[in-house]
């Protein structure tokens, strides 16, 4: 388990929040906003963990790819950020 987070669990409670209302109301996508607050919350609680390892085997090319998203996402905010630096240093 990863050290919490309280911008990580802030942002998983309100996809799955999201997600719930998603299931009642037409206008949201209930499952996939519960499923991604679960993989946002993963690191953060053992539930969470349970939860996605039963979405993974139930459909695992979905849960799979979201990972992949997080990886890429992931490098390209990084990449941004060396490149806001060199800016900001460029500019002193």
């Amino acid at each position: 388990m990863n050290a919490p987070s309280w911008k990580r669990r802030a942002l998983g409670f309100s996809l799955l929040f999201l997600g719930v209302l998603g299931l009642v109301l037409p206008v949201l996508q209930g499952g996939l906003l519960l499923a991604l607050g679960l993989f946002v919350l993963r690191d953060q609680y053992a539930w969470s963990r349970r939860w996605l390892g039963w979405l993974h085997k139930r459909w695992p090319a979905p849960v799979d790819g979201l990972a992949t998203l997080e990886r890429k996402l992931l490098l390209r905010c990084r990449e941004w950020g060396v490149r806001l630096r060199r800016l900001l240093s460029w500019r002193r």
